[in-house]
C-alpha cells in the first residue's frame, strides 16, 4: 500500500470551510458524467470534496487530502480516505472507474497523479477547463489576473497525451441556471459574483490580490449599477447554456 508524499498544504483546508453551501451538484452536469461512468460498478473518486457527482448506483470510495472538505461530506456519502492523486493507496486496476472532476489544476504533479489513475483503474474520466472559454467578460473586463491561473499542462489534448490511451474530449457547456457555483457558474448572472459567500467556494478568486480582487468588485459593482454590464453581455441572460471551457475527458 502506498502512503502520502510531501506535498503543499491543501488549499481547501483554508477556503472550503463553506463549500457545502454553493457547491451543489447541477442534475445536467450529473447525467454527462454518469453516463461517461457507463457500467462500472466500482469508482473511485480523486479530489472527492463534498461528494458531488459520486454515482449512487455504483460501490463508491472517496479520495480527498482535506479534513475539512471531507467534514462536509454528507453521512449518506461514500466512504473516503484522506490520500492525494499523486500516491493512490490502492492496488493496481482495483476500480472500474476513476474520477478526478474539477480537480486536477490543484495536483503537485499532474504526470504522477494521471498515471496513478491509469495505475488503479481500467477507465478514466476527468473534468477539466481548457483555454477555451466564451465567458470572457469574468476575466477580460473585471478579473485579468484569473488568467495567469490557466495551465498549458491541464489542457485536455495534454492530458490525454499522458494518459497515453484512446480517449474522447467533448465540451461539457454550463447550463444558465447552474446549481454548482464554480468559477464561470455565473456567466449570466453577474450578480452573484458580488457575494462573498459565492466566491469563497472559487479558488481562481483565493488566488487573486487583494487589490485584484477589490478592483475587479468595484468595476462590476459600478457596470451593474450604471447598466453597463447588461449593454455589453446582456444577451447571456437568454442563453440556455454556454460553452465556458470546460472539458469530459474519457479515457479507456
Amino acid at each position: 500500500m502506498r502512503t502520502g508524499i510531501t506535498r503543499r498544504p491543501d488549499l481547501y483546508d483554508a477556503i472550503g470551510m463553506t463549500y457545502h453551501l454553493t457547491r451543489h451538484a447541477d442534475l445536467r452536469l450529473a447525467r454527462r458524467i454518469r453516463s461517461a461512468v457507463g457500467d462500472a460498478t466500482t469508482v473511485l473518486n480523486i479530489g472527492a470534496g463534498t461528494g458531488s457527482y459520486e454515482p449512487d448506483d455504483c460501490t463508491v470510495i472517496a479520495v480527498e487530502p482535506s479534513m475539512v472538505m471531507i467534514g462536509q461530506r454528507p453521512a449518506t456519502a461514500a466512504p473516503a480516505v484522506r490520500a492525494i492523486a499523486e500516491a493512490l493507496p490502492f492496488p493496481d486496476q482495483s476500480f472500474d472507474v476513476a474520477m478526478a472532476l474539477w480537480t486536477i489544476h490543484h495536483w503537485t504533479d499532474l504526470c504522477r497523479g494521471l498515471k496513478e489513475l491509469r495505475r488503479v483503474a481500467g477507465r478514466i474520466v476527468i473534468v477539466t477547463s481548457s483555454t477555451v472559454m466564451n465567458s470572457v467578460w469574468l476575466t477580460n473586463d473585471y478579473w485579468p489576473g484569473m488568467a495567469r491561473q490557466r495551465r498549458d499542462d491541464i489542457q485536455p489534448k495534454a492530458v490525454v497525451d499522458v494518459l497515453g490511451s484512446p480517449a474522447r474530449i467533448e465540451p461539457l457547456p454550463l447550463p444558465r441556471d447552474c446549481t454548482d457555483g464554480m468559477g464561470e457558474a455565473f456567466w449570466a448572472r453577474p450578480e452573484a459574483y458580488l457575494d462573498a459567500n459565492v466566491r469563497a467556494g472559487m479558488s481562481c478568486f483565493h488566488r487573486l490580490t487583494q487589490g485584484e480582487l477589490e478592483h475587479g468588485l468595484a468595476r462590476l459593482t459600478a457596470d451593474l449599477d450604471s447598466g453597463a454590464w447588461d449593454r455589453r453581455y446582456g444577451y447571456l441572460r437568454h442563453i440556455d447554456e454556454l460553452d465556458c471551457g470546460h472539458r469530459l475527458i474519457v479515457a479507456t
